[in-house]
């Protein structure tokens, strides 16, 4: 089954935990400035404050419920990513170059810390820790959910400005790398152990601007691969690759952000043009070709 939301702007960030699905989008902020202007009031004399607003939803009927606000964002969220151990949401904030955590336990308490320039997508490890890409400095870094470094992998040219990572759980880390066309595995000390650009004698396997990244139970790695408007999935040693076609009306518009529900067996796809959050039903694997 194949749910679609209605078109809005571009998707930055995609994730769920229990009964919500939360969502973000290109300048979702709430913004006094341009409030109080309407209002005539003296700009001059006022302080901006700025808000993201995340749109949550029901994860059955896929209705919006609410919005959550999370203060002191400079601009958009880059990445969303949630801990159900903890009980809490993470927002890279690209412009401040820091991470909010906020706690989902009807509080909404907001704490943040500074990291890497530029930080980009989000994920939670096995440990139950966050993992950061910083596409200005190419690093990935992990931090407890208290904000504390426990790891800073500054990575080699080859994997440079990355978009998303993902802990393979084995001393690996999944990489797309968007400006270098590719998805790498990487080491713990940032080394790159093997990449995919596309396949020699296929030109249709080849990626172009590769951006977020899902994992499934046999290790299989599904891709956006954005610039050519589509889903990729390589095998976990990256040797070889299939087209994952979604049937949906118009087709997708540039893939962006992806989530994947390995408890529901839901995908969520986010676009970057289309705007839009396609969600998969009953995906147990990444195996099909069509879905």
């Amino acid at each position: 089954m194949t749910h679609v939301t209605p078109k809005g702007k571009s998707v930055y960030g995609v994730t769920s935990l229990g009964d919500d699905v939360f969502v973000v989008r290109c300048w979702s902020l709430c913004q006094k400035y341009y409030r109080q202007q309407i209002e005539g009031c003296d700009a001059a004399n006022f302080t901006l404050q700025c808000c993201l607003a995340i749109e949550v939803y029901d994860v059955a009927s896929f209705t919006l419920q609410r919005r959550l606000t999370v203060p002191g964002f400079r601009s958009w969220a880059s990445g969303l990513a949630v801990c159900p151990v903890n009980n809490c949401l993470y927002a890279s904030n690209w412009d401040n170059s820091s991470v909010h955590r906020v706690e989902l336990s009807g509080s909404n308490a907001v704490m943040k810390w500074s990291v890497a320039r530029d930080p980009r997508g989000l994920t939670v490890n096995r440990a139950q820790n966050l993992l950061v890409v910083s596409w200005r400095e190419s690093k990935l870094q992990e931090f407890t959910t208290r904000g504390i470094l426990l790891q800073n992998i500054q990575l080699q040219s080859d994997a440079a400005h990355p978009s998303h990572a993902i802990d393979m759980g084995n001393g690996q880390f999944v990489v797309s790398c968007r400006d270098m066309h590719d998805v790498c595995l990487v080491d713990r000390k940032g080394a790159v152990v093997r990449s995919y650009k596309g396949q020699a004698s296929s030109q249709m396997m080849k990626m172009k601007y590769p951006e977020g990244l899902a994992v499934d139970k046999h290790g299989n790695i599904l891709v956006a691969d954005e610039g050519n408007k589509r889903l990729l999935v390589l095998d976990s040693s990256l040797t070889s690759a299939h087209k994952l076609s979604v049937s949906v009306d118009g087709g997708m518009r540039r893939p962006s952000r992806l989530w994947y529900d390995k408890s529901r067996g839901r995908l969520y796809i986010g676009e970057w043009y289309g705007g839009r959050v396609i969600v998969i039903d009953h995906l147990n694997d990444f195996n099909t070709s069509q879905i």
